[in-house]
């Protein structure tokens, strides 16, 4: 496919739907927040639209990420970013659970999402990417455009530190 292609509406869709949903949860994993990442997944795919005919279709996804980060950069300047989970996941039948086991769980989400909160972004980034969305490492690398090293350093990273502050993982 040539440069051209990508300002094609059918093509630019296609492109739009393969890595909306990746970027979007990529957007949310640096930010904390679900409308956010929605706003910045959305400029990033306008930067891509006004930009298409400039565009090489083969680096398109890579650049891509690399819009999103930068736009992200410049909204979060130099504020540290915590992660905050949502709270209104649906639970099924958990009134038949055991008190202390609830209040257990709890605990543990809690010390969970203050270890995951408190991990260095490209930590939390990477382990959030790997285990919650089930990248690969050499997904992860061409997304974050580093080397697959970096993903692993920045992965034993967060597990070191979450295995410090929760136990083993």
């Amino acid at each position: 496919m040539s440069n051209q292609d990508l300002c094609k509406e059918n093509i630019f869709l296609a492109f739009y739907r393969k890595h909306s949903s990746d970027l979007h949860n990529f957007m949310y994993y640096k930010c904390g927040n679900k409308d956010t990442a929605s706003d910045l997944t959305q400029e990033a795919f306008i930067k891509i639209f006004e930009n298409c005919s400039k565009i090489n279709f083969l680096k398109a996804k890579s650049y891509l990420f690399t819009v999103a980060n930068n736009l992200f950069l410049n909204t979060a300047k130099h504020e540290k970013v915590k992660l905050h989970y949502s709270k209104n996941n649906p639970v099924e039948d958990r009134d038949h659970e055991h008190p202390d086991f609830l209040l257990q769980e709890k605990e543990f989400m809690q010390k969970l999402e203050k270890a995951i909160g408190d991990l260095t972004e490209g930590q939390r980034e990477v382990f959030l990417l790997n285990r919650i969305d089930g990248k690969k490492y050499r997904e992860i690398a061409e997304m974050l455009n580093i080397s697959e090293k970096a993903v692993e350093k920045r992965m034993m990273g967060a597990l070191k530190s979450l295995r410090k502050k929760i136990g083993n993982i």
